[in-house]
């Protein structure tokens, strides 16, 4: 038979099991929503750039071969 204190025990580890579990959870659905999201706009911007710098300097080029 489970004493008292065998059953405050067990409360309260599944009462921090749910946090821990919400934690988790929580965790998961920050990094989808918000991490990746905004690693892929960081991403899309170093492109944006890539491809304005090469374009400035094409552009420069044949300027450079016109003069």
């Amino acid at each position: 038979m489970v004493t008292e204190l065998g059953w405050i025990y067990l409360g309260g580890m599944t009462l921090l099991f749910f946090f821990w579990a919400y934690g988790i959870v929580s965790f998961a659905l920050d990094v989808k929503n918000v991490y990746v999201p905004k690693g892929r706009q960081f991403i899309r911007g170093r492109r944006r750039i890539k491809e304005q710098r090469k374009e400035e300097e094409e552009r420069e080029e044949r300027e450079r071969q016109l003069y």
